[in-house]
């Protein structure tokens, strides 16, 4: 049973689900390859809705009563996409209230770089998160321009961090720069957890079996595991996690 730890499932808080149909109808692509458990991660951004944490609980709750009524069996779990470059971020993320990887008791807390602007600070932020007794998982390294700086993935790896991947990255889906990377991140044993990081059901049931059929022919059937089921389920119980 895969379990998925980015994607943009609640309707109407960012720019994933636009309505409970699109969010149903990409259910049930996740539930038809085998993923069995989620944690969706609405942004934690100030341009979406979805920064509005009561609104995320509100829609997370809803989801789970709509997958129960069509009978679908996916257990969702709370998350946020959180960004590091939110000043606030360490001490919101590390706080009570943190918005973590199944709740605010999580042990593991997900982020994204920006796309196309260095990170100075991400060996300093990634101590500090470290310290405080929470992993940052990182999403989509090989999407970001900070990764593309040579041994930086490794060395981010070795200050303690987590890396994700977009599992649609291997098959080019964000191009071919982004599919070298993924593939060089994958090769070199770095990544700890793939993801589908779904916004939309458009697409979803061709694209996402072909990556994990992308993901098994590099990886194997070992990997995939690895990688879709049993680092996400750690991450999610809060158990410790080594790449």
């Amino acid at each position: 049973m895969y379990v998925d730890l980015h994607l943009h499932l609640l309707p109407q808080v960012d720019d994933g689900a636009q309505s409970v149909d699109d969010a149903l109808a990409m259910a049930k692509v996740l539930v038809n390859v085998g993923v069995g458990v989620a944690a969706p991660s609405p942004h934690n951004r100030e341009e979406y809705a979805s920064l509005d944490r009561a609104l995320c609980e509100e829609r997370l709750a809803l989801m789970k009563a709509k997958l129960a009524e069509q009978g679908l069996s996916l257990a969702l779990h709370p998350n946020a996409e959180n960004y590091f470059l939110n000043p606030e971020f360490v001490g919101e993320a590390t706080g009570p209230l943190g918005r973590k990887i199944g709740g605010a008791q999580g042990k593991y807390v997900l982020v994204e770089a920006p796309y196309a602007a260095p990170v100075p600070s991400l060996l300093d932020t990634v101590f500090r998160l470290k310290l405080k007794g929470v992993t940052p998982l990182i999403a989509h390294p090989e999407r970001c321009f900070e990764f593309e700086r040579r041994g930086r993935a490794a060395e981010v790896v070795r200050a303690g961090a987590l890396l994700q991947m977009d599992i649609g990255a291997l098959i080019g889906r964000y191009g071919k720069p982004a599919q070298k990377l993924a593939r060089q991140f994958l090769d070199e044993g770095l990544y700890a957890v793939v993801a589908s990081d779904a916004h939309s059901p458009v697409g979803l049931d061709k694209w996402l079996p072909e990556s994990l059929k992308a993901l098994e022919k590099v990886a194997g059937k070992g990997g995939v595991a690895l990688l879709y089921e049993e680092n996400p389920a750690d991450i999610l119980a809060g158990k410790p996690v080594y790449v």
